[in-house]
């Protein structure tokens, strides 16, 4: 038996129709605005001296950015509070005083600082080693006189780090190694609890020399201890305040880029003052590089392209401790990993863990995703992205953003101009760079969200690129907590032990931390798991040639 045809409700017919008839109406009107819409194009100036000029006041923001939005044109990716509403005022045209009166800062904007003071309080949390550490160091004030100036990345974790410098009477200036990664609720925070932070989420590249220079560069304040991550801040005192370089009296550099930088001023015989490498210390390798990168590469690449992993291919550039975290994170998930390496060692370790070893280009063609942790520049060139297929993201999970060929509208006397520690390069390299990067004029920019952007080939195919190549990790997402509290105590304990270092001790070079700071450091760690470590006997330990308390291991062994 058949169902009657359903019979309409009376005047529905005539709505639908009605509501038919303006939905066609808007779509067509929307096809034709989209039709009319000239496709955006990248500008440029037709006179090579136009890329000459320094970024005025009025107009501060580099020129590679002028090209896109600015990234803090929306909410932070870190779930960083940000007021969009003032993001057109530059926080150096802006008048800003704290709650005591002091305006001896620059943040993006002060009352933000309640914000920011909960989430240092929730990084306190599981920081308990830090916190430990200044508990049973406060007292004894190790860092009484010392004058920190430090150039990192400003979060809530490592403002617990900075205020715990404060407690145990440390004076800071701070400033941002990293134009992306500032919380700016965090700096406002640090802001008002008195610590002279120059630092906010976007700035140029003018901005961030300028930030830096006013952390060095403050009348009746001189700086006699340095913590960088990067080499930025030491290379500008070094070039820029020769004088205040010499006195410094020691720096703890926590970075590869920057470390690299260090052995190089030893090497020429340039460097002056004592220096601690924490990059290559076991705590920070093992647990800041490694543990770290496993958790964070997948939170950075999901927040900004919701990118599923399983059977995409993946080539990841570098199997350090960098590249082993992200390899194993993304092979848990399914996907299809290729390794790149110069290091015949590493790439064995690669094989024995089950990836295949590859030359970039013989994959380049049909990976979906391309990573980059080598520490070296231009791992992936503009020949490379040229050959990638439709929506292959590319992204960096080193420290320094020279690792994909990016290059800034900059011509040799911009790049002396703020970078004023590379040699003068000839007219000419420039040029050839220029012209083979990314910012050239037959590629468009398209800025999808924070952190993102779409560059597209004349044929239509675009490659996905993240944070303009910077950092993926901190630009883009967070980190773990308690990770950067092992470094974070780690760079605390180096300050102290270079700062109260009898003359001598240490000369004019650099210096790995001591293994017993670095046991030190973990086991201020183990109550967090209810850890118990086994304590040998005396017996065990003489025939082990060991001191019961550490250190267990000689410098050379490789954990």
């Amino acid at each position: 038996m058949s169902m009657p045809d359903a019979m309409p409700l009376p005047g529905v017919g005539e709505e639908l129709k009605q509501a038919k008839e303006i939905e066609d109406a808007e779509k067509y009107s929307f096809m034709a605005t989209v039709t009319k819409a000239p496709k955006k194009q990248i500008q440029f100036a037709d006179d090579m001296q136009e890329f000459t000029k320094f970024p005025t006041k009025t107009g501060r923001r580099s020129l590679s950015r002028s090209i896109s939005q600015s990234s803090t044109d929306s909410y932070s990716s870190a779930a960083s509070y940000t007021d969009s509403s003032d993001d057109e005022v530059s926080p150096r045209e802006k008048q800003q005083t704290n709650s005591k009166g002091s305006s001896n800062f620059c943040v993006k904007n002060i009352k933000q600082a309640e914000f920011g003071r909960r989430e240092i309080e929730i990084a306190e949390q599981d920081m308990s080693a830090l916190i430990s550490l200044r508990k049973r160091a406060q007292g004894e004030k190790p860092l009484a006189g010392a004058k920190i100036v430090g150039c990192t990345h400003i979060t809530a974790q490592t403002a617990v780090l900075i205020e715990t410098l404060c407690a145990l009477g440390a004076q800071c200036r701070w400033s941002a190694c990293n134009i992306y990664s500032t919380q700016n609720e965090v700096a406002a925070a640090l802001a008002e609890a008195g610590v002279a932070v120059f630092a906010w989420k976007g700035e140029s590249e003018d901005d961030f020399w300028w930030c830096i220079d006013r952390c060095v560069n403050m009348d009746g304040w001189q700086a006699n201890m340095i913590l960088d991550d990067g080499g930025d801040l030491t290379h500008w005192v070094y070039k820029k305040y020769p004088n205040v370089f010499k006195k410094i009296r020691g720096i703890v550099e926590e970075s590869v880029t920057g470390v690299h930088r260090l052995y190089q001023l030893s090497k020429a015989g340039k460097l002056c003052v004592p220096a601690m490498n924490v990059n290559d210390s076991v705590t920070k390798q093992k647990f800041d590089n490694l543990y770290c990168c496993r958790e964070s590469i997948l939170d950075g690449l999901k927040r900004t392209t919701d990118v599923m992993f399983g059977g995409k291919q993946v080539v990841v550039c570098g199997y350090g401790e960098v590249g082993k975290g992200c390899c194993a994170a993304l092979k848990a998930l399914g996907a299809i990993v290729y390794i790149t390496e110069i290091d015949p060692i590493c790439a064995l370790q690669a094989c024995m863990d089950g990836f295949r070893v590859v030359k970039l280009n013989e994959v380049i063609r049909q990976v979906d995703v391309v990573i980059t942790c080598t520490g070296n520049k231009n791992v992936v060139t503009r020949e490379h992205l040229d050959r990638m297929k439709n929506s292959c993201i590319v992204c960096n999970m080193g420290h320094s953003n020279t690792e994909i060929d990016v290059v800034w509208f900059l011509s040799f006397i911009d790049r002396k101009a703020f970078f004023p520690f590379l040699p003068l390069e000839p007219q000419s390299t420039v040029l050839s760079s220029f012209q083979t990067s990314l910012r050239t004029p037959e590629l468009t920019w398209e800025r999808v969200r924070s952190q993102v952007d779409h560059v597209i080939w004349p044929d239509g195919k675009r490659v996905v690129l993240l944070a303009e190549g910077r950092l993926l990790n901190l630009s883009c997402s967070t980190v773990p907590t308690f990770v950067l509290s092992i470094t974070a105590t780690t760079q605390a304990l180096a300050l102290i032990e270079l700062y109260n270092a009898p003359e001598g001790r240490y000369k004019q070079d650099v210096y790995l931390l001591p293994k017993k700071m670095d046991e030190y450091v973990a086991s201020l760690h183990l109550p967090s798991f209810d850890a118990h470590l086994t304590e040998l006997t005396d017996d065990q330990a003489k025939y082990l040639g060991l001191n019961k308390n550490g250190p267990f291991k000689p410098n050379y062994y490789r954990y």
